[in-house]
């Protein structure tokens, strides 16, 4: 009997140790099959990674790199058709005077309205040259006439300032000569007018023209301008014009909303023989979305790195909210500030640019998802763009909150769901850690969704340096952020931007308007001025 017990004890212990080392043996299989599928997933979101990196570089290598497709861009495709269109056009019509056949004439699109009052009008009469009656012989006599007009050009074109300042004497005591004292120059010595000077920091800042293919343009017309000359000219001009972007400046960083961005400008650096990346920091305001009475008004600062030390320092006294993307030296304005001090307003088109690049590059219906409820937000804003803030601020507390509200929750859950260490976790994540200042806007109906106000602004930067290359210093990147804020604050003001220019530098140079009447020449208050001016003149 003891036998027989002993060996069932022997048995039920082999039997436990079979049991433990398959248990132990199925632990392994699935600590292994777990590391595998956490292996997996890795390599899956790594190349799901890899693939939305290769899509970008494809975009913005071969295609469009906009969310939207520029008009523009559109436009340059269509010019070729409606130019060959017209052409065949214009032979029918030819042909058809040819034969003397009749023929319908094509609608087509054109400018409506008369021309523009303020051009001058040159008459050019066309009259019969006999004036007897081919019936009877008696004297014609005028019964009314046909006017029409066309748009032409004068071409551009230099001419020579002569400054005459007689001189007088007294034949009485021939010791007095009196002459009348020679005018102040923008550049002593040189001879470009305040004129000239407007046209060369135009083409060059607005037009976006460098200066050696503007020194070709004065050659064919006979002037010879050294390059170094040109570069004189404009140096001597922002000299001039510091004073009004330093007034410009106070003038963006007094507003309680600013939007900031920021972008690359490639400045010389002849010690190694390259170039550097430097950056324009840009600061804008615009309060017309919501009938504001604050003109708008953008200001570009020059650094020579994306520290965010240059920030802070811009905006050392800047208290409000502040516009931004998801940069991390914005986010260091609110260290060793008092608290509320600075609000950090985020950007919804920066949040969505995250999911629209996972759509195109995986067509994931996640973030396309995503991009719905984003979209839904974006036409509320447009049926209220033009509204008084109060309205604005009701309108998104009864619509568009529910909409964000409804969106965090859906993030959330989704974020438990994808992978980690995905691309798709990553956008959401963004989201959900910049959510208190994505919804700022919806307290506050003088807020935008985005900061597409300033990064509109920097387009004229991004052109500049395309036909440029690079900025040739340090000093010249200052210069360039001086004129291009000058410019781009013109253009927002509805203000031409070379008559403003030319009178300013004239007026500064002359001295008729003094230090502690700059402000008179801004763009707003100039283009007020002008406009009463023009009234008592046609009155």
């Amino acid at each position: 009997m003891m036998e027989v017990v002993a060996q069932q004890n022997a048995s039920l212990a082999s039997l436990q140790a079979e049991h433990n080392a398959v248990l132990a043996e199925r632990d392994a299989v699935r600590t292994e099959r777990d590391l595998v599928r956490e292996e997996r997933e890795a390599a899956q979101a790594e190349i799901e990674k890899l693939r939305i990196l290769i899509r970008q570089l494809q975009r913005g290598q071969f295609g469009r790199r906009s969310e939207k497709l520029d008009p523009d861009q559109l436009q340059l495709g269509l010019e070729d058709l409606e130019q060959t269109a017209a052409a065949a056009e214009a032979a029918q019509e030819e042909v058809a005077a040819r034969n003397s056949t009749p023929r319908t004439p094509r609608v087509r699109r054109r400018n409506l309205g008369a021309l523009p009052a303020h051009l001058p009008r040159i008459e050019v009469l066309i009259d019969v040259e006999d004036k007897t009656c081919p019936c009877c012989g008696g004297s014609l006599h005028a019964i009314g006439e046909d006017t029409s007009e066309m748009l032409d050009i004068v071409p551009a074109q230099l001419q020579v300032k002569v400054i005459r300042r007689p001189r007088y004497g007294c034949r009485a005591c021939e010791e007095a000569v009196v002459q009348a004292p020679a005018p102040e120059r923008p550049i002593t010595g040189g001879m470009a007018t305040e004129a000239l000077l407007a046209q060369v920091l135009v083409a060059k800042f607005c037009d976006h023209l460098p200066l050696y293919r503007q020194a070709a343009i004065f050659a064919r017309q006979g002037i010879e301008l050294d390059r170094s000359t040109l570069c004189d000219w404009v140096g001597r001009a922002c000299w001039w014009l510091e004073p009004l972007w330093c007034l410009l400046r106070r003038h963006v960083m007094s507003s309680t909303r600013i939007f900031a961005d920021d972008t690359t400008l490639p400045v010389l650096d002849p010690g190694r023989g390259r170039t550097k990346t430097g950056r324009l920091w840009g600061y804008a305001i615009d309060d017309r979305p919501w009938n504001g009475s604050t003109p708008p008004a953008v200001v570009y600062l020059y650094a020579e790195d994306r520290k965010g030390e240059h920030p802070a320092v811009h905006l050392a006294e800047f208290q409000g909210v502040l516009q931004v993307d998801g940069y991390a030296g914005f986010k260091s304005l609110l260290e060793n500030r008092p608290a509320g001090e600075i609000r950090l307003a985020f950007c919804w088109a920066h949040c969505r640019r995250r999911f629209y690049e996972i759509h195109q590059a995986t067509g994931s219906p996640l973030a396309e998802e995503a991009l719905r409820r984003i979209g839904e937000l974006y036409a509320i804003e447009a049926e209220i763009r033009g509204r008084p803030a109060e309205e604005r601020r009701t309108v998104r507390q009864e619509r568009s909150k529910p909409l964000v509200e409804a969106l965090h929750a859906w993030l959330t859950i989704q974020l438990g769901r994808v992978s980690g260490r995905s691309t798709l976790a990553e956008a959401i994540r963004y989201a959900l850690r910049h959510w208190q200042g994505l919804v700022l806007f919806l307290e506050d109906g003088r807020l935008e969704l985005d900061t597409n106000t300033v990064e509109r602004t920097m387009r004229g930067v991004a052109l500049g340096r395309k036909n440029s290359l690079f900025a040739g210093s340090n000093g010249g990147a200052r210069h360039w952020a001086i004129v291009a804020s000058l410019v781009a604050t013109a253009k927002l003001n509805g203000v031409e931007p070379l008559a403003w220019l030319t009178d300013v530098l004239e007026r500064m140079v002359s001295g008729r308007t003094k230090a502690h009447e700059l402000e008179r020449l801004l763009p707003w208050n100039w283009r007020a001025e002008r406009a009463g001016t023009d009234l008592k003149a046609a009155a």
